[in-house]
């Protein structure tokens, strides 16, 4: 498994005001990378960064083994922003048929790459049309479409589902896992569910300071294990109770709106999930969702 990104003591400043300190991390190809945190945390800065939009104070950054902004990267990495434009006086095959040729395809193989890239995000029906004619959500996958000309190594996606609607979310993040066995994606968002469901490891920024974690770790032999149950509305103090006579049971409580935190003895039993949702059908009690571990949210705000 290749490095793509290698950050060793990265920093940035504004006018003496740090935006980024101290960032050290690598992120290996393979499943999609969240990179999370508050606005105002320093994530536009460290995107900005690898891009070679913007110059570190200090530190060393190296992208597929270059430093950014080198020729190598050329057609290697990818990024899009969240308020990304299309032209509304060309038809989407045009845009496209014109990002290829600027990255060197000839008329031809541009077309043929725009085709491509089209099909690959469900879009082969709307190449003809206006960007106007289109929905929000189409435009979204579009421009996505857009950052995968040339099949980079490395794409960059600034909150690609912000204001779709589910259907056209979910259609994005199939998409994107879709994609994950050629390309790695590094995806800012703030919709943590999305990122649970796509990402394996996240860069969690704050006040500058960069942590990293593997969202699905497996604890170790001597540690809790902890799984997060999510209920429909109802008997939320009942549940608990039930939850909390289970052998092995550490403890359960409610952690988040209609959601319990259960953290159990991982060495006294392999098969926890398996007696809490024991527990839940001889109660006749509805859930949403059993997620084995802490949701990301649990884990980055408990």
């Amino acid at each position: 498994m290749s490095t793509l990104i290698q950050c060793q003591q990265l920093s940035k400043s504004y006018s003496g005001k740090q935006a980024l300190k101290a960032a050290t991390f690598e992120c290996e190809a393979g499943a999609p990378i969240a990179l999370v945190g508050p606005n105002g945390a320093g994530k536009t800065t460290l995107l900005s960064l690898i891009c070679d939009y913007i110059r570190p104070t200090s530190g060393s950054l190296q992208v597929l083994g270059h430093k950014p902004g080198d020729s190598a990267l050329f057609g290697q990495l990818s990024a899009l922003p969240q308020d990304a434009q299309l032209d509304p006086a060309f038809s989407v095959r045009k845009q496209l048929v014109l990002f290829a040729e600027l990255q060197g395809f000839s008329v031809s193989a541009a077309k043929l790459e725009a085709a491509r890239v089209l099909e690959l995000m469900d879009l082969t029906d709307a190449a003809t049309s206006l960007p106007g004619m289109l929905s929000h959500g189409m435009r979204k996958r579009v421009a996505i479409a857009q950052s995968l000309i040339g099949s980079p190594k490395l794409v960059l996606l600034d909150e690609p589902t912000a204001g779709l609607d589910p259907a056209n979310a979910r259609n994005i993040r199939q998409q994107i896992a879709k994609l994950s066995d050629e390309t790695t994606f590094v995806i800012s968002s703030h919709n943590l569910q999305d990122l649970e469901r796509l990402c394996q490891t996240v860069l969690y920024l704050e006040q500058g300071e960069l942590t990293q974690r593997d969202i699905h770790a497996v604890p170790d032999q001597n540690q809790q294990a902890f799984l997060t149950l999510q209920l429909m509305p109802g008997k939320l103090d009942a549940v608990i109770a039930a939850l909390q006579q289970i052998p092995g049971v550490v403890s359960a409580g409610e952690s988040a709106n209609s959601e319990i935190l259960i953290a159990y003895d991982g060495e006294q039993t392999s098969n926890m999930d398996i007696e809490v949702l024991q527990t839940l059908a001889s109660n006749q009690w509805p859930y949403r969702a059993l997620i084995n571990g802490k949701t990301l949210e649990e884990q980055l705000f408990s």
